[in-house]
């Protein structure tokens, strides 16, 4: 009866000390074995409502009455904007939540702070716009060029609305784009790529029509460097990693046939004449789209 007792004292037979021990190797034993599963819900509801909210904000500003959202009030856009806001940092705080090595947590609160910060910037410099349009603006011309802001009267007005367009086409389209979770892998499943090309089209999208084209290729090259180097030291990447990797992919063939089919265009020359020419899908709307009706 004491042996038995002193058997059920020592440290290495207790059941509740094996438990965690046992948890601890297995938990190892998966991450060394990359067996990270594809998070397919977190990343369906992210393409579904960047297609939603960010896609479809401009849609349904058109396709929704304009005496039900006057211009002196919120629009549908902007209520799509205000949910987008809210929903994309809560769906990357939950990815990085599963992610299992995750970056320093101060670094994650100053990334998901900054992409807000640049979401509201652009959230009402879009706005504007917005209305701006229904007033005669013409998104296919730059600022000082607008018929309508020729007019304006004391002309220091016009800097005024430079400095808008700063904060919205620059400022708040950089720093909502700073923000990229990046996971490991090594098999995508079948569901996993069918959504590579939606996700990889709505990419392509946020880059033309945010103007983030410089942030898009350094991050692409930047995981391009990391999977190669990983890589060479016999790691792979794992399904949400060689989701996203994909998807980035396709957005850079996407963006490349955009650039080429208009690169002799003299209209969207003039509006982008730096060393970057990636014009805005919505500037093509109105310069040849919307001009023939």
């Amino acid at each position: 009866m004491e042996v038995a007792a002193r058997r059920r004292q020592q440290p290495g037979a207790q059941p509740g000390a094996s438990f965690p021990q046992a948890r601890h190797s297995s938990v190892k034993a998966a991450e060394a074995a990359g067996m990270a599963p594809f998070h397919l819900d977190l990343w369906f509801y992210f393409t579904l409502q960047n297609w939603v909210l960010d896609f479809g904000r401009p849609i349904a500003m058109l396709v929704f009455p304009l005496e039900w959202f006057p211009l002196n009030k919120p629009s549908v856009g902007d209520y799509f904007h205000m949910a987008y806001n809210i929903i994309t940092p809560f769906l990357l705080l939950k990815l990085i939540e599963r992610s299992p090595r995750t970056l320093p947590r101060s670094l994650i609160y100053v990334s998901i702070i900054t992409f807000i910060m640049g979401a509201s910037i652009h959230l009402v410099g879009d706005s504007v716009n917005h209305r701006l349009i229904f007033s005669g603006y013409q998104n296919h011309l730059s600022v000082r060029e607008n018929p309508i802001i020729k007019n304006l009267k004391p002309e220091t007005l016009i800097d005024s609305f430079e400095l808008l367009y700063y904060y919205d086409e620059y400022l708040g389209h950089s720093m909502c784009g700073c923000f990229t979770p990046t996971k490991a892998e090594s098999s995508m499943p079948g569901a996993a790529a069918l959504l590579v090309v939606p996700s990889g089209l709505y990419y392509w999208y946020l880059v033309t029509e945010g103007q983030i084209f410089i942030l898009f290729i350094f991050t692409f090259f930047a995981m391009l460097a990391l999977v190669l180097h990983q890589k060479h030291k016999r790691l792979f990447l794992d399904s949400n990693g060689l989701f996203l990797f994909y998807s980035f992919a396709f957005t850079l063939l996407l963006v490349a046939l955009w650039v080429a089919w208009l690169w002799n265009d003299p209209v969207l020359r003039k509006k982008y004449p730096g060393v970057i020419y990636v014009p805005e899908p919505w500037a093509f709307y109105t310069l040849h789209v919307s001009s023939r009706h």
